[in-house]
């Protein structure tokens, strides 16, 4: 079995030796980090499943770091959780807004750190079938294909790429500007506006066999993909 590989980036020795023996004892690989630079070395030789990432760092912060990892296309979909001394609410709220997945402040119990790495692994996990269906429309990851029953549906790249992302972030609400990042990617600079001429493209793609209806619209906000109506 493969062990999932944990980034400790953080600059107390003490406590990456701690943190590092907890996982070790628990089947993960362990890389560390002192600072930013150290990490992104780690990163460019063995990307990893997870990243620890302290919030107080030398130099760089480990939450201008997490921001980076956000609108990197190579470290985007690594899960963060931020390991800080830092409690207020208002620093958590600050964290998870440029994308940490988790925060668990200092101190804390190994057993605690264990169990959320493991819950933020378990939430973050890639869908294992590279088909995936949703009220008989189904996506062939492989093949590249989209099938309506056993008829095929036309659509071009983006318009794939685009569904794809719905249908594994199922029921959950995006913005255009997540969307742009999240399935053009965070290189690329387009109008967000962009966004609403392919999710026409691929309506009309879908609307043949009535799928259209599962690309929803949200007031406001942006759009959602879901069998419920």
């Amino acid at each position: 079995m493969i062990q999932q590989c944990i980034l400790v980036v953080d600059d107390e020795p003490g406590i990456r030796e701690m943190v590092r023996f907890a996982l070790s004892q628990n089947g993960f690989d362990v890389d560390e980090a002192g600072d930013v630079p150290q990490a992104q070395e780690c990163v460019a030789d063995r990307l990893p499943d997870l990243v620890l990432l302290d919030w107080m760092l030398p130099g760089t912060s480990g939450i201008e770091y997490a921001r980076r990892m956000k609108k990197d296309e190579l470290t985007k979909e690594v899960p963060i959780i931020m390991l800080t001394a830092r409690g207020e609410e208002e620093d958590k709220v600050r964290g998870l807004e440029v994308g940490a997945d988790d925060y668990v402040t200092k101190p804390f119990s190994p057993r605690e750190l264990v169990a959320r790495i493991r819950a933020v692994l378990r939430r973050t996990a890639p869908v294992a079938s590279e088909v995936i269906e949703v009220e008989g429309l189904k996506l062939d990851a492989a093949g590249h294909r989209v099938l309506a029953g056993d008829a095929a549906l036309e659509m071009g790249p983006t318009e794939f790429r685009l569904l794809q992302f719905f249908m594994t972030h199922r029921e959950r609400v995006y913005t255009r500007s997540q969307l742009l990042d999240r399935v053009w990617g965070s290189n690329t600079f387009v109008e967000e506006r962009t966004v609403d001429v392919h999710i026409r493209r691929l309506r009309r793609a879908l609307s043949i066999h009535g799928h259209d209806r599962l690309v929803q619209t949200v007031r406001g906000v942006g759009y959602r993909f879901s069998a419920q109506s």
